[in-house]
């Protein structure tokens, strides 16, 4: 079974993408080729970018149980409307007007046991696509992609996990930023998670909030502080007080910043990078022989 990782920001920006593509691709070059990359910020996806070599393997949609009512067996009592919790049916009994709003449904089934009158029943609702990739001769690249307008995307996610190989050693999975229920959902079977947080105010006041929720998860997690060199020490502070592990330090360098903003994030790397993500490697190469 794949040792899980995930990998997480408070905030959006901290270098969170670049952490989880240079590890794939550290541990994959130096440790074990039976990895996989899991995408898992289905409402912006961005890993593949740094993957220009990829190649598309498979493509699927991704589907939801809606349900829907027929008007001619419906007595519109509203029982069905009374049972959903998430607000996803209006009946109007003066006009016999009966919705079923698929974007706020959550494919429960307490409407189907709330009717009598066998008036509903489910069809299938496309909410977004898996896509799998290629970068060397094996499929070791996976993206959720949301369709717009959904709200689904911890549904999404679920799929995307569900479709990682079962030969893989390791699954490397790039979370949203954030700290809602996408990120709850891809942090949930990790077996490990790392935080990726800057060295400004902002940054230890959402990676705070992080760790809050990683504590109140019971997760097992450590920091990797990126661009290191900038903002202050206020974050180095808190990690030491709150006695969380310190698992690398990334120095911010403003030719590897170029090299992101161009999609080049993984040729040329500066010797400094390249080391603390190699350190970084073999920390949790340790980790995982010693659980």
């Amino acid at each position: 079974m794949a040792f899980k990782l995930a990998i997480c920001s408070g905030k959006g920006g901290t270098g969170k993408t670049s952490v989880a593509v240079n590890l794939f691709q550290t541990i994959r070059s130096k440790w074990t080729p039976k990895i996989q990359l899991i995408d898992c910020d289905v409402e912006e996806p961005n890993d593949l970018l740094f993957f220009r070599d990829a190649k598309q393997q498979d493509r699927s949609v991704i589907h939801q149980s809606v349900p829907v009512i027929e008007e001619s067996k419906c007595t519109f009592c509203g029982k069905c409307s009374e049972y959903c919790e998430f607000n996803a049916i209006s009946i109007m009994p003066s006009v016999q007007y009966a919705a079923i709003d698929p974007n706020m449904c959550h494919s429960c089934g307490a409407c189907l046991h709330a009717c009598k009158y066998n008036a509903i029943s489910e069809i299938k609702h496309p909410i977004g696509e898996l896509s799998s990739y290629a970068t060397n001769t094996k499929t070791d690249i996976l993206e959720g992609s949301l369709r717009i307008g959904s709200p689904m995307q911890t549904r999404v996610i679920k799929e995307l996990k569900r479709a990682v190989a079962s030969d893989s050693e390791i699954m490397i999975s790039d979370a949203p930023p954030g700290t809602s229920c996408p990120v709850v959902e891809t942090v949930s079977d990790a077996d490990y998670v790392i935080l990726v947080t800057e060295p400004t105010p902002f940054g230890l006041h959402d990676l705070s909030i992080t760790v809050e929720l990683m504590r109140e998860m019971n997760k097992s997690f450590g920091v990797v502080v990126n661009k290191a060199g900038l903002g202050d020490r206020e974050v180095y502070k808190y990690i030491k007080e709150e006695k969380i592990d310190l698992l690398a330090d990334i120095p911010f360098d403003r030719e590897y910043a170029c090299q992101y903003a161009q999609g080049r994030l993984l040729t040329d790397t500066p010797p400094l990078i390249e080391q603390a993500f190699l350190k970084l490697a073999i920390d949790l190469k340790n980790r995982i022989i010693h659980d």
